[in-house]
Formats: C-alpha cells, sequence, structure tokens
C-alpha cells in the first residue's frame, strides 16, 4: 500500500513538472512573434503641434515643435509618452498628441525579388503598382493620381508634399513661439512651409 502511495504521489509530481515546462514553453512563444512585429513599422499621426524633449524628465530639452498631422516613428511609448523619431530627429512626446497605428511594408520580399531577377523579369513595375496603390488607399483616386504625377500645390501639407516628390537635401527650420517655418530645398526648387503648410515655392539659386 505504501509502495502504491509513492508511486501515485511521483506520478503527480511528474505531471505537475510537465505541465510547468509545457507553460514556460507557451509564455516564451510570444517572444517569436515579436520579431515579426520588428519588420513592420509603427508610426503615429500627430492630432497637434507637439513638442519633441530630447529627455522625458526634463521639459526643457525641447529639440523642436513637430507640426499637427506630422507622420512620426514610434520606437517605444510608456503611460505618458511616446518614443518616437520625427525627420532624423529622436525623442519623446505625449501620446495623447498622437494617434498610433500600424502600417506593415508592403515592399517585396528579398527572396522574390531575387526569382524575378533570375527569371529576368524586371520588379521595378511591381514598386510603381505598390506606391498608386498606397496612395490611392490613402487619399483616393483623385488625390493620389495628382500626387503619383508629382503634382504641388499651396495648402498641401508636409506628409503630401513627401508623398509626391519624396524626402528633400535639406530642411532649413526657424520657431517662434507657435509658429514653425521650414523651408525645404530640393535639387532645383526651394518650398516654404508655415505651420506645416505649404505656402511657396521657387527655384534654386546657383551659388
Amino acid at each position: 500500500m505504501k509502495k502504491l502511495l509513492i508511486s501515485s504521489f511521483l506520478f503527480i509530481l511528474f505531471i505537475s513538472v510537465s505541465a510547468l515546462e509545457n507553460r514556460s514553453i507557451t509564455l516564451k512563444d510570444p517572444g517569436s512573434g515579436q520579431q515579426n512585429d520588428q519588420n513592420s513599422t509603427v508610426t503615429a499621426t500627430l492630432k497637434s503641434a507637439s513638442r519633441l524633449f530630447r529627455d522625458k524628465d526634463d521639459l526643457t530639452s525641447v529639440i523642436l515643435v513637430i507640426p499637427q498631422d506630422s507622420v512620426v516613428s514610434v520606437l517605444g511609448s510608456d503611460d505618458t509618452f511616446l518614443h518616437v523619431v520625427f525627420q532624423g530627429n529622436e525623442g519623446y512626446i505625449y501620446s495623447r498628441q498622437a494617434e498610433v497605428h500600424k502600417s506593415v511594408t508592403a515592399a517585396e520580399p528579398a527572396e522574390q525579388q531575387e526569382t524575378a531577377v533570375s527569371e529576368g523579369r524586371s520588379v521595378r513595375p511591381r514598386q510603381k503598382i505598390d506606391r498608386y496603390a498606397y496612395l490611392e488607399n490613402r487619399y483616393g483616386q483623385v488625390l493620389a493620381a495628382r500626387l503619383y504625377s508629382g503634382k504641388i500645390w499651396k495648402g498641401m501639407n508636409s506628409q503630401l508634399v513627401q508623398d509626391s516628390w519624396g524626402s528633400p537635401r535639406k530642411i532649413n527650420r526657424l520657431i517662434s513661439g507657435n509658429i514653425v517655418k521650414e523651408e525645404w530645398i530640393y535639387k532645383n526648387t526651394w518650398l516654404y512651409f508655415q505651420n506645416n503648410t505649404l505656402a511657396e515655392w521657387g527655384p534654386v539659386k546657383e551659388p
């Protein structure tokens, strides 16, 4: 009888240990999903102009003021702040001033690109289709067509300009109170923004 009790106790102990091991494996599995998250880009759109702080514990460490409707890349977050990157500047903004959303990169996988090249197929048309599909999905057919053809007009915000012309070579920024003035320099043209709104443009003068 005593041997039977000991055997039963050892059997129950073995089952409990196995269950704990399975549980620890299960808890580790979601960690592998984090790698998938790293393959996608988490971004946020500002609902209002926001100061970008170099140090979230020092509210005097303002780097610049990010205009309303700007899109930032999100590196992390807590209850109060988002850790973000905006035009090469890394810092912190108040989380309540931004709407976080997730956009998965639509680029064609490298393996498919290598296969296409080896088969003598061009991947460039696929990239063009992806860009127009992105614009149409975000702005609708009419606006997507204008942006896809490289049009600009007064009243555009900086994100629209980037979707039309891409990133500028250089940005000169001046902050005066709540007014943010920016001069974007492209190859042959300068653009002038005030509070994230395109106001003027003209040809770049050669020195």
